[in-house]
């Protein structure tokens, strides 16, 4: 897509690392709403199928080949940036994740205004020196950044408590009700699972195979689980570093679907969601499955309660990294389908009242009007600026 100098519609670039799962899901949706809206859209991520989806919608995509983590190419990461701001020039900057927020912030160093979004803080990923380093990166870098937008008020927190002097907004995720929505479970089930017993409790866990999400800690409640509930069957759905090290370790009732293009119908097929996180901002998946009538588990991590009705919290919120308590959380709802229905009700109404994802896309959209409407219309980069991103 080539953008003319002389358009007079709003130029705004997302900046991403390498993403699947939820933050994919959260920038495809932005870039959506906003070509709806008719701003010029340019998005620099490296290549692969999020970035083939991105132009099917219309966005202009410019290639950015970036790693997950901070290493010996971040100069030169650094640098491909500065030269695709100063092709896109944009008048508006949004860094989604830490990789691209750290890049995408010592590109631009404050001289367009500058939306970061964290999607859960890089400190809480590591340990150590690593965590320190990271944290005093996030200190730092949020003078460069006209708004850190949290996606619930517990990352706020987070940030705050870490000495994060940060220009706040939150803005809870949203999911799309159209895409996300119940259906006949047996059917549903017949389709994906052929060969398993129908009518067998089966758990659902959705997410990049990793250490964040927490799928070794349900693999060490899930003989526990299945002690009470034997017929129970487990799925992993998403593919990732730890897929091979969890494989080794699972019994026969637990199966692996690998990476899927569309996670609704193994929402739809589940009799309880359980997403075991270690840490979060807020995490998509609960939110897709309540959206689908689900009931689910989840640790009580950034976002989660923000999630749920107020009600549910007791039932559905499990401590982070202890098995015990959820392997007791999953046993008692299978136990108890009549209970797994009704959760699945209200879940769906809380969701589709507070976390639909036009109210999403509506209130990113009034915070690009506010940065907007206080910065220059000018499209020009200061002589500065052009000069400092090729020193």
């Amino acid at each position: 897509m080539h953008q003319s100098a002389t358009d007079p519609r709003p130029r705004v670039l997302h900046l991403t690392q390498p993403v699947e799962g939820g933050v994919a899901r959260v920038v495809t949706d932005l870039v959506r709403a906003q070509l709806a809206a008719g701003l010029q859209v340019s998005v620099a991520c490296p290549d692969g199928a999020f970035a083939d989806r991105l132009r099917e919608l219309g966005a202009d995509v410019r290639r950015w080949r970036a790693t997950r983590s901070p290493g010996p190419s971040l100069v030169a990461e650094v640098r491909r940036l500065t030269q695709v701001i100063e092709e896109v020039r944009p008048e508006l900057v949004h860094a989604h994740s830490a990789k691209a927020g750290l890049a995408g912030r010592l590109a631009v160093r404050g001289r367009v205004p500058t939306v970061f979004q964290p999607h859960a803080w890089s400190f809480e990923a590591v340990g150590g020196a690593t965590a320190a380093l990271a944290l005093k990166w996030e200190r730092w870098g949020a003078r460069w950044a006209s708004r850190v937008v949290c996606v619930s008020g517990a990352e706020r927190t987070t940030g705050v408590r870490a000495g994060i002097a940060g220009r706040w907004s939150v803005i809870p995720n949203g999911i799309d009700p159209a895409r996300f929505h119940p259906a006949a479970v047996g059917t549903v089930r017949a389709s994906l699972l052929p060969d398993v017993d129908p009518q067998a409790p089966l758990v659902v866990c959705v997410g990049r195979l990793c250490r964040q999400k927490g799928q070794d800690v349900l693999l060490d409640a899930w003989h526990t689980v299945r002690e009470r509930v034997p017929r129970a069957r487990l799925v992993f759905v998403g593919d990732g570093p730890d897929r091979a090290r969890l494989a080794a370790r699972a019994p026969e009732s637990v199966l692996f679907a690998g990476a899927v293009t569309d996670t609704a119908p193994w929402y739809q097929a589940a009799d309880l969601v359980v997403l075991p996180s270690r840490w979060e901002g807020m995490a998509l998946a609960p939110l897709e499955a309540m959206a689908c009538g689900r009931p689910v588990v989840m640790s009580d991590v950034d976002g989660a309660r923000e999630s749920l009705p107020p009600d549910l919290a007791p039932r559905c919120l499990v401590p982070p990294g202890n098995p015990a308590p959820l392997s007791a959380a999953v046993a008692e709802l299978l136990l108890d389908p009549l209970l797994c229905e009704s959760l699945g009700h209200q879940g769906r109404r809380h969701v589709l009242s507070t976390h639909d994802v036009r109210l999403t896309t509506e209130a990113v959209a009034g915070l690009y009007r506010e940065l907007l409407g206080t910065a220059a219309k000018s499209v020009a980069l200061p002589t500065e600026y052009r000069e400092s991103i090729h020193s």
